[in-house]
């Protein structure tokens, strides 16, 4: 990567202008944890068949393989925001990097059904505690102007982890090598671990904790303007003055139970889009649509390529035309992807165009959400929390994340066999024009706005849809 960080990652003239090297260099490590997140999404879909196979494992018990991650994530929040809290965003990230190893290596050693569902939830662990802290740690670093780029930037590595995992699965399925499908995920988060000792901490971890002098020290080398950093860390000190934390400033002040709410809300928004329902189940949703065997697992690394593409758009956009527009678009277009797919399955899937259709409609359904939901609850998500009750407000949205994505995982095969097929899609198209609804009214526009800006807005009762558009 070179020194401008994420213009080596992106090609943005954009972000090659405007991001100072070191803050592009260190969010770039930072979202590495996304990579290594995006394998264990992707790796699952490919292996799960043959899992299936070699242990001779029911409905029940794949769908809990499935899922065992997302229950290791859902402790897993709780656990980063303490960790978060006390021992900083840098030491937290090299636990879940740690733990990324250790799942990782034990799921290519599990020697039956209950031991791989076991390392799955440490995997789950290391997922949960990663999710937590890499765009928090992100946000806090960032400069306003690009917080939004650098924070789906996270969510670009994630797509790029699916993506390496789907075609990893499509090339080792031709040995039935599942173990070395799961195994992968070791190497990135080896190189993952190192990196990370290399990192600065969050400047605005070090005023919550009373060092000044070395956040002073840390903003200067991100940001490299010594009056900047004198301005940044008076805001900061303002912030620093909100009474209470974490749960006590949620019970005393009702403007920070909004923004806790406003977070759980956009992360239901995002899993019931029904995007981990392809994720997870891609080549079950490419057998729907009649494709055999190898070709489902290379038509799902297609899902992996676009999903990729469709998120350096939303890179691209998300500080030029803004949060809530990219929101509102991506959420009718997944709308329309879904009810299309579901017309299709109702009326009999034949040969030829019918499938190319079915894909068709599939990509579509992708592409909407990687420039839209995908990165951008993420980007909300580490703004709209103030720094006081920061860890406690991320962490609540996070674990919302992972319950969400657990109950999507679980559901998603008993509701073909219940629902119905076309029904079920149907079921996720009309979950995303109600998203459209709730986005229109609940989600502010934080475009442009510091940290500072968006809480004072948010704690000084501006109703959400006008944070930001009032004079400070």
């Amino acid at each position: 990567m070179e020194a401008y960080g994420y213009a080596a990652t992106t090609g943005s003239r954009h972000l090659r202008k405007a991001v100072p090297g070191r803050a592009g260099l260190v969010a770039g490590l930072a979202a590495v944890a996304g990579l290594m997140f995006g394998l264990d999404i992707g790796v699952i879909s490919g292996a799960l068949s043959l899992i299936a196979q070699e242990f001779d494992a029911t409905q029940f018990q794949q769908e809990a393989i499935v899922a065992a991650m997302m229950l290791g994530a859902a402790v897993g929040v709780p656990i980063a925001g303490w960790l978060s809290f006390d021992l900083g965003r840098k030491r937290t990230l090299v636990i879940g990097a740690s733990l990324f190893i250790v799942g990782s290596t034990a799921c290519a050693l599990s020697g039956s059904v209950g031991m791989l569902i076991a390392a799955r939830i440490v995997l789950g662990l290391a997922i949960g505690i990663s999710t937590f802290t890499a765009p928090l740690y992100i946000a806090e670093i960032a400069d306003a102007a690009n917080r939004g780029a650098m924070v789906s930037i996270y969510q670009l590595m994630v797509t790029i982890g699916i993506l390496t995992a789907f075609v990893s699965d499509a090339l080792f399925a031709y040995f039935d090598a599942w173990r070395w499908m799961l195994g992968i995920v070791a190497f990135p988060g080896i190189v993952f671990l190192i990196g990370v000792a290399f990192l600065p901490a969050s400047p605005r971890w070090l005023m919550l904790r009373g060092r000044r002098d070395e956040a002073r020290r840390a903003l200067l080398e991100l940001r490299g303007q010594a009056h900047g950093v004198a301005r940044e860390l008076s805001e900061i000190d303002a912030q620093l003055r909100t009474q209470g934390r974490g749960w006590a400033l949620f019970r005393s002040n009702r403007n920070f139970r909004r923004a806790v709410f406003l977070g759980v809300m956009l992360q239901c928004v995002q899993q019931f889009t029904g995007m981990n329902v392809v994720m997870y189940y891609a080549p079950r949703i490419f057998g729907l649509a009649g494709f055999a065997e190898h070709a489902r697992l290379w038509g799902t690394a297609t899902v992996g390529g676009v999903n990729m593409a469709a998120t350096f758009m939303a890179i691209w956009l998300v500080d030029r035309w803004g949060r809530r527009p990219i929101l509102i678009c991506g959420l009718m277009v997944m709308s329309v992807g879904m009810a299309g797919l579901g017309l299709i399955l109702r009326e009999g899937m034949g040969q030829g165009a019918d499938q190319t259709m079915a894909v068709a409609l599939l990509l579509c359904f992708v592409a909407g959400f990687a420039f839209s939901a995908g990165p951008l609850v993420w980007v909300l998500c580490s703004e709209i929390q103030p720094l006081q009750g920061r860890d406690f407000g991320i962490a609540c949205s996070t674990a919302t994340n992972w319950i969400s994505n657990m109950i999507v995982g679980v559901s998603f095969l008993t509701l073909l066999d219940r629902l119905g097929r076309p029904e079920t899609f149907w079921l996720y198209a009309g979950l995303n024009a109600l998203f459209v609804v709730l986005v229109a009214l609940f989600v502010p526009e934080t475009k442009g706005l510091s940290l500072e800006r968006i809480e004072r807005d948010l704690m000084g009762g501006v109703r959400l849809r006008d944070i930001g558009r009032r004079r400070p």
